[in-house]
């Protein structure tokens, strides 16, 4: 399943009111988690399993809890787990960025009227702790609910049907947004209509109970759901929250990383992106990023394609490349089923153009590169 954006797929609905999931739908705290889950674990001599944590997303503290100290024979109770591990979870929530066209979908509801809520599994305290530190979140949920507040957290459908009646909303009229399986579950046994947003790229197939499956928040279309349409784009480019990473140029394909590990950026970032670049030993550069996804036999991995917008690609040596995305075109051509993404002259075509305009320039987003890159073009200017 992939993007099923038509009104016929969906019934004409009328949806009234949406309810958002929190952890991996609005937050980007799924990779972090994990990195805090293989930490706490090597204290033990062990290392997590995949498949039993991709079942474990989703989930509520408790249960979450329980089924670490099963799974892994450890020598503590769930308790003392939870003790254990929730410092680094604060420091976990200074670090979290809102997703890919989170930002966007809040202040676009929020201008027309239309009320949303948040419904986490998460313990409530722990949701206020998160939401605090975004700005302008809390003021513009109707309703925040986390599952110490029903009986039963996701997958039963408690909490989503408690949002709804604390905004006197008809199930059938919700509009649930999630990025687990479980939380999908919930919303559907609650009535409700369901996008799925998966936070790892490698269970975008578990989804086919979703009423409709996305890559990226960036990819909904609130008009197919009766909601007002979105009216930010610009000949055909997106103006999107600045994302700065690190990466290794070489052949036409950016492989990204972090100074101290993997790369944090989130499997939501798929598509056509653009913005600027700084190779070593080079001048800024506008870029193009088809950001998809390369499947080997046991995993799949993030695959980059770079294309150089105002320069022959072979003029760039192989290295170290700075890149600030600050622009997005589109998804994929096959409703995201692939992951593939390929480039292609229109895109360049409306990225250049864009880059061309004020909100897309090199000064408006220059201060987000490092002043390693900064003094080098300087160096290279005076060369």
């Amino acid at each position: 399943m992939g993007d099923l954006h038509s009104a016929e797929e969906h019934g004409n609905t009328q949806i009234s009111t949406v309810i958002f999931d929190l952890d991996g739908t609005l937050l980007s705290t799924e990779h972090l988690t994990k990195e805090i889950l293989k930490e706490f674990l090597a204290g033990y001599g062990k290392v997590p399993d995949k498949e039993k944590e991709k079942k474990r997303l989703g989930m509520a503290q408790k249960e979450y809890a329980i089924g670490i100290v099963s799974d892994y024979d450890l020598p503590i109770t769930p308790d003392q787990y939870v003790q254990a591990v929730m410092p680094f979870y604060h420091d976990l929530w200074l670090q979290a960025k809102a997703l890919p066209g989170a930002n966007r979908l809040i202040r676009h509801l929020h201008k027309h009227g239309v009320p949303f809520a948040l419904a986490s599994n998460s313990k409530r305290k722990n949701i206020d702790g998160k939401v605090s530190l975004q700005e302008g979140w809390k003021e513009c949920f109707s309703v925040i609910l986390g599952s110490d507040q029903v009986k039963s957290g996701k997958p039963s459908p408690d909490i989503f049907l408690e949002a709804a009646k604390q905004m006197g909303a008809d199930a059938a009229h919700c509009l649930v947004i999630e990025d687990s399986v479980i939380g999908v579950r919930a919303g559907k046994a609650a009535g409700m209509k369901v996008v799925a947003v998966p936070s790892f790229h490698s269970e975008f197939d578990q989804y086919t109970i979703a009423d409709s499956v996305l890559r990226s928040l960036l990819d909904l279309k609130p008009e197919v759901w009766g909601l007002p349409p979105f009216e930010d784009w610009v000949d055909n480019a997106l103006l999107v929250e600045p994302v700065h990473f690190r990466g290794l140029y070489k052949n036409g394909l950016l492989h990204d990383f972090a100074d101290d590990g993997p790369s944090t950026l989130p499997d939501q970032v798929f598509g056509v992106y653009f913005g600027w670049a700084k190779p070593e030993a080079y001048k800024f550069i506008k870029i193009v990023l088809g950001n998809g996804w390369g499947h080997g036999c046991c995993s799949s991995k993030r695959k980059m394609q770079a294309c150089i917008v105002d320069s022959s690609d072979e003029q760039i040596q192989p290295g170290k490349m700075e890149v600030v995305i600050v622009g997005y075109i589109r998804g994929s051509h096959d409703e995201g089923k692939s992951g593939k993404i390929e480039i292609l002259e229109e895109d360049k075509s409306i990225a250049n153009a864009a880059l061309n305009l004020s909100e897309f320039s090199l000064g408006t987003f220059k201060s987000l590169f490092s002043e390693v890159a900064v003094q080098d073009e300087c160096d290279l200017n005076v060369k």
